[in-house]
């Protein structure tokens, strides 16, 4: 009883793996979304915010009818600058890439906790609409930050220090000056040791 029920066994997990095989060598696109957002101060004091997506097809497959929809932005919280928040592509071929950006002003001050966007699409196998999610983000609005000027730390330090180091750089310049022996100095003193 024991062997019949070991090749019972045996040809169950052949057939998974002949079954899971041919899944795995199938056409299908993956894809891949990168969600981006850049915050950018201006003058006037409000923020900018610019999301950016790359969404990469790294199946063997083309996706057709791409939607990409983003509906975290709160209209209470941010408007619309630039762009439109979803959009639309024919097709994405695989081994290809769709960009897309827009641009928000943000309203309120605080942390942003942005969820994913969805990517849909249809595979020609397949009547249901697949779905992909992007990347989710996290941002903090209008935050008290230091300034970012590369220079800033040195025009700190020269403020606050700068009248110290040219009285010091004086000083040590004067004290240079007076120790070290003047050329006509040596001049003098090579003649004499010539006579």
């Amino acid at each position: 009883m024991a062997i019949p029920l070991a090749k019972l066994l045996i040809s169950a997990v052949a057939v998974f793996m002949l079954v899971s095989a041919s899944f795995a060598t199938s056409e299908m696109p993956f894809m891949v979304v990168h969600k981006k957002a850049t915050l950018n101060r201006l003058k006037s004091g409000a923020e900018r915010v610019l999301v950016s997506f790359d969404i990469y097809n790294q199946g063997s497959a083309t996706a057709y009818d791409v939607t990409l929809v983003d509906n975290t932005w709160i209209k209470k919280t941010f408007e619309v600058v630039n762009g439109n928040t979803s959009r639309s592509w024919e097709r994405l071929d695989a081994g290809g890439i769709l960009s897309h950006s827009f641009e928000l002003e943000a309203k309120v001050k605080g942390p942003f906790y942005g969820a994913p966007a969805v990517v849909t699409f249809r595979i020609p196998t397949k009547t249901a609409l697949q779905q992909a999610y992007s990347t989710p983000i996290a941002l903090d609005i209008l935050a008290d930050k230091p300034p970012t000027d590369p220079l800033a730390l040195a025009k700190r330090i020269l403020a606050k220090y700068g009248s110290l180091v040219s009285v010091i750089s004086m000083v040590v310049l004067f004290i240079y000056l007076v120790a070290t022996p003047s050329k006509s100095n040596l001049a003098k003193a090579g003649s004499k040791k010539k006579r």
